[in-house]
């Protein structure tokens, strides 16, 4: 893919400036577009001064009822990312951010629509359970919907699993040894790290129940570690740039041509993906559901559903309880889009 434009919306947020700074330096990338609601000039100009080979190109609305800035900043976009929204403050749960990013979500979605309809579609913006329907069923609406282009950005739970259990393996690993399936969701216990499947098998099997149990809930509730040490003021910022770009660079890479790139993400089961049918039945009949999909040219190309009967005992417990509060969040979504 040629003169391949990426845009930011919310480019000029705690997530969204070192995420744009990461994809700054992707020499795949012809154009970065960075839209905000604040100070986007300046992050455009910084991010402007990097000697890399893509332009960086900011936009700013004058005024509430400005949509023509969104319009150009996504006109011709190849992939957008959006970070947009406001950042979980302490005590304050994913729920608690419904109303405030729902519509932000919402708003940015009928843009997209409108100007750049083919584009891949990466979501942030929390909580990703009910924001990624609101977008899937806002593009439908506008007639422009395909599944194999949208992606709920779970990465991150993935990142945090890679690197706690190295943590209790120090002298036997690294982070960068492992690669952990996560599925279900994207809060709480949603969240459901496979420990028992691939190369972290034989690391968690020497762990105590206790252990395990510790593990599984640091993943889950990793952010509010953040949350909790940077008192009060941000939430997890950086290693969410880090996830968002890590997904989107192998989205990039799938769609230059390299073969066999499995990611996890947060999708919406369509007849149009290999596999949907039989993940939906799998999950309790969810229409979105976190899973490692098989990513080509043209997006999700498979959802590779084989790894829920490889499961042991204690994460098909999990996976229920994700399963019951999924549907609740989905249908939070949803039934928002529809307002």
């Amino acid at each position: 893919m040629s003169g391949l434009k990426v845009s930011v919306l919310g480019a000029a947020g705690g997530i969204g400036q070192p995420l744009s700074l990461l994809l700054k330096l992707n020499d795949k990338i012809d154009q970065l577009s960075l839209f905000d609601v604040f100070n986007t000039p300046g992050v455009g100009a910084d991010l402007s001064h990097i000697n890399t080979d893509s332009s960086a190109k900011a936009f700013l609305p004058t005024s509430k009822e400005d949509t023509t800035q969104l319009a150009e900043a996504l006109k011709g976009s190849n992939l957008v990312i959006i970070p947009a929204g406001v950042p979980r403050k302490p005590g304050m749960t994913r729920d608690d951010l419904f109303n405030i990013n729902a519509g932000i979500v919402k708003s940015l979605a009928e843009g997209i629509a409108e100007n750049c309809p083919e584009a891949f579609v990466l979501i942030i913006s929390n909580p990703v359970n009910s924001t990624v329907p609101i977008v899937a069923e806002t593009l439908k609406a506008k007639g422009v919907f395909n599944a194999k282009r949208l992606f709920g950005v779970t990465t991150l739970d993935i990142v945090r699993a890679n690197t706690f259990i190295s943590q209790l393996f120090p002298e036997e690993s690294k982070a960068s040894d492992f690669n952990i399936n996560v599925i279900g969701g994207h809060s709480g216990e949603t969240i459901v790290p496979l420990y028992s499947v691939g190369k972290s098998k034989s690391f968690y099997e020497k762990l105590s129940e206790q252990q395990k149990n510790d593990l599984i809930h640091r993943v889950q509730f990793g952010g509010d570690e953040v949350v909790q040490a940077k008192n009060g003021t941000g939430s997890a910022t950086l290693s969410m740039a880090y996830a968002g770009y890590k997904l989107a660079e192998s989205i990039l890479n799938a769609v230059s041509g390299k073969s066999d790139v499995v990611e996890c993400t947060f999708l919406n089961f369509d007849d149009s993906i290999k596999g949907s049918k039989e993940a939906k039945k799998l999950v309790g009949d969810l229409d979105f559901f976190s899973l490692p999909v098989l990513l080509g040219k043209n997006g999700i190309e498979e959802v590779k559903y084989e790894i829920l009967n490889e499961i042991n005992d204690d994460e098909k417990k999990l996976l229920s309880v994700a399963i019951e509060q999924l549907s609740k969040n989905i249908e939070k979504g949803v039934e928002f889009s529809k307002k």
